[in-house]
């Protein structure tokens, strides 16, 4: 049953209505955990990115909240998105943020029902219409507890196209509430600025994830790495247990899983990236976001080639409740070098004190300098057209 402040949250929350989505002026957004902000050639980025970011906000269907719901298992919808109506042009987004809320506005509280928010593109279009010689990811975003908000150094975004086919897959939990009777919507912002409007070059952004992976069948071994020649790393996968169908194959004839069960007790999971990033140069990494579930301590990129740690994530858990409170988050102009004749891992660390089995993600999303883009030469025209 609710006790304490729930009675007035699922009054404030509980109501009807209907999705919406429209352009609104940009909210005030957290900060990175770190960032180094410089002017560029005397331009004040920050000031002119303030000045002339739009945001796309869309409201999703309303979510009936009335059991516990894990995670990946709770009331769900995906929608399709375009930015902007008229002629297409280039954009650069430039931050992106979800919460949950009720008619009422924004009660605190509400956000612990969040399960993720998905921003999807559709990989070939994009590819195809930016001409890029790489291959992309097609998430472009994922919010979940503990990060509700990904703001980009200024000057830095990913670049897209106005009637870009986008895609938004919104999803909500309940991990404490037997009895509950709540009826919630995501509210998620997608914030950009129009090529046209600026008179400084952007960097383009692209977004690679790394993540965790459990063995499940198979010689015993390390995700992408013979069993023969696994010199690059240290101890090998622990057999881990599914808690639900994500499941991934490498060439060794061995299964995986990115969504796995945390037994009671503290967890160190390594698994070996190299083959998620797939990197033909080196780069920079100028933003890190972060997706892991409760009872969750850290999340590291290692350097094995170097023996040092790249960048590490921790995480804070709440009080009196099961959830996440706060991941630490990465962003800056200067960034981190990434080499492709490196080898990575990424550490997971759980401390899962409930006394029961919880299942567990670690996932980071880098978002790299993209040193091969060029803007398209129609996106040039187009924004000489508008001005």
């Amino acid at each position: 049953m609710f006790s304490g402040v729930f009675p007035l949250l699922a009054a404030l929350a509980a109501s009807a209505g209907t999705p919406g989505a429209g352009v609104a002026k940009a909210p005030a957004a957290s900060r990175p955990v770190e960032e180094t902000a410089s002017p560029s050639q005397g331009v004040d980025l920050a000031a002119t990115i303030a000045a002339h970011e739009q945001v796309r906000e869309e409201l999703s269907d309303y979510y009936t909240i009335d059991k516990k719901y894990r995670s990946m298992t709770g009331p769900q919808s995906t929608t399709p998105v375009r930015i902007e109506e008229g002629p297409p042009e280039l954009l650069w987004i430039t931050g992106y943020s979800a919460d949950v809320v009720g008619d009422a506005g924004d009660p605190a509280g509400l956000d612990q029902f969040m399960c993720h928010s998905n921003l999807d593109v559709d990989a070939g279009d994009y590819e195809s219409r930016l001409h890029l010689d790489h291959g992309v990811n097609p998430r472009l975003f994922t919010l979940s507890q503990g990060q509700m908000d990904i703001e980009f150094p200024a000057g830095f975004g990913i670049p897209v196209f106005s009637d870009q086919k986008l895609s938004l897959t919104t999803q909500v939990l309940n991990l404490n509430y037997d009895e509950c009777d709540l009826k919630v919507r995501h509210r998620t912002r997608i914030r950009y600025v129009r090529e046209r409007d600026l008179s400084f070059r952007m960097v383009p952004l692209y977004e690679d994830a790394v993540f965790g992976l459990k063995l499940l069948s198979g010689v015993d071994g390390r995700y992408g790495m013979d069993p023969q020649h696994a010199e690059h790393g240290g101890a090998s996968c622990l057999p881990g247990q599914n808690a639900a169908a994500f499941q991934y194959h490498d060439a060794f004839d061995r299964t995986f899983t990115g969504h796995w069960v945390v037994h009671p007790g503290r967890e160190v999971n390594r698994t070996p990236v190299d083959a998620m990033l797939s990197l033909k140069t080196d780069t920079t990494i100028h933003y890190i976001a972060v997706h892991l579930h409760p009872f969750a301590e850290s999340l590291e990129l290692f350097d094995t080639t170097d023996q040092r740690t790249v960048w590490k994530s921790t995480a804070k858990n709440p009080e009196g409740r099961i959830g996440l409170d706060r991941v630490d988050t990465y962003g800056s102009h200067e960034g981190i070098p990434i080499r492709h004749d490196h080898h990575y891992e990424l550490v997971s660390v759980y401390d899962n004190t409930s006394g029961q089995d919880q299942d567990s993600m670690a996932v980071m999303f880098l978002y790299l300098e993209d040193p091969d883009f060029r803007a398209p030469a129609a996106a040039g025209a187009a924004a000489v057209a508008g001005k």
